[in-house]
């Protein structure tokens, strides 16, 4: 039991010193950087009613959240995924009028996740949703702004991945499958699985042309030229046409911003959250297996709390950034500078004097105080960048 209560559990750790300094400073320069483009911060809460994380919204699977009970008995969820909240919280607060409202947020979200295979359960995400535009401006200003905070954060070589969900939903209307055909063919092209694909595919009896398209999602991935073949493959099927066009569309805005070299699209992105409508894009790069940023349009979520408004957004994954840097030897943001000060009880006023002087000039400033004559000069060992002053009899040593 003593062992148990010093280590963590599984998938959370503790963060301490120089890193959570650059974690602290990478996500005050991230979020200003947002703000800049006139995002309002908002708050919500850690747990909410696990109701607006159910999978009849389309969030996730029960057995992926973190459930508990109040006392009235009401099933509660620490959050898997910030969106549901602030939709529910934007459609109560923010809605007086048509405009369009900008949301940025931060905080730690919960994954009850198994075979993660080192992966965190508990992440810091940074996020924004532009609620209330359904144009393909809106998605622009997201992916524009991804870019953005990628390369303030230090990276230079990354990918932005765009598809549209649309796409694959107006095959699957034009085959009349059913809802778990659906759901099963979505998770196999997830998962590039070519022949649980296909299996789906010949069980479901879907018509050649569309059976061909479907099982060749691979071959519509790179840059804007597939997009001519993705469209030519869908002739009369409105639904996945119109899908095309909107990433043609989304691409001139692209250009337009001077980010079009970091897009790429492919056509098989799909999400396992069922509520993104439209486009949606992953952002990538070396040392990392999976996406650092993960977003899109969910036009019919704020329904679900009472306002049909279109909405577009998503979330960076701190931690994942942090550790994407490290590998790839890109030196974060260092603290301000420091100061220690140690003194004995003789020399407390001009100690006091001297940190006051220093923290005025932006310094931080730790005062010590050290009565049994110990000597301070061991105490910082390899450490060069700080200025440390020992006082004694209210004389200065540097050390």
């Amino acid at each position: 039991m003593k062992n148990k209560l010093l280590h963590t559990p599984e998938g959370v750790r503790d963060i301490y010193g120089a890193e959570l300094e650059r974690k602290e400073l990478l996500e005050n320069r991230l979020k200003s950087l947002i703000k800049s483009y006139g995002y309002k911060e908002i708050e919500t809460p850690t747990f909410e009613y696990f109701d607006i994380f159910s999978k009849d919204t389309g969030i996730t699977s029960s057995r992926e959240v973190y459930k508990f009970f109040d006392r009235e008995n009401n099933t509660l969820a620490l959050r898997p995924d910030f969106t549901p909240g602030v939709a529910r919280a934007a459609v109560k607060y923010f809605f007086e009028d048509e405009a369009p409202k900008r949301l940025c947020y931060l905080g730690k979200t919960f994954s009850n996740h198994t075979g993660l295979q080192g992966k965190l359960k508990e992440v810091t995400e940074l996020g924004l949703e532009y609620l209330g535009e359904p144009s393909a401006d809106a998605d622009a200003e997201m992916i524009n702004i991804a870019v953005d905070l990628l390369k303030g954060s230090g990276l230079t070589d990354f990918q932005i991945c765009v598809g549209n969900a649309e796409y694959f939903k107006g095959l699957c209307e034009g085959a009349g499958l059913d809802p778990d055909t659906v759901s099963e063919l979505s998770e196999n092209i997830r998962n590039k699985n070519y022949f649980g694909t296909m299996d789906a595919l010949n069980d479901a009896e879907v018509p050649e042309s569309i059976k061909n398209t479907l099982s060749s999602f691979p071959d519509f991935f790179g840059y804007i030229e597939i997009l001519d073949e993705a469209e030519r493959k869908v002739r009369g099927i409105k639904r996945s046409e119109e899908a095309v066009k909107r990433l043609k569309e989304l691409y001139d805005r692209l250009k337009a911003y001077g980010v079009q070299d970091y897009i790429t699209f492919d056509l098989g992105m799909l999400s396992k959250h069922d509520y993104y409508t439209g486009v949606i894009f992953r952002a990538y790069t070396f040392g990392t297996g999976d996406a650092i940023i993960r977003g899109g349009r969910y036009d019919k979520l704020l329904s679900n709390f009472g306002r049909d408004r279109a909405a577009v957004g998503f979330t960076l994954i701190i931690d994942q950034l942090l550790s994407t840097l490290k590998r790839q030897n890109i030196e974060g943001e260092t603290e301000r500078e420091e100061a220690y000060i140690y003194y004995d009880s003789a020399s407390f006023a001009t100690a006091l004097k001297k940190a006051r002087e220093l923290r005025e000039k932006g310094i931080l400033t730790a005062m010590t105080r050290l009565d049994d004559g110990t000597d301070p000069s061991g105490f910082h060992k390899g450490d060069r960048s700080s200025l440390i002053l020992y006082y004694s009899e209210g004389k200065e040593k540097k050390i």
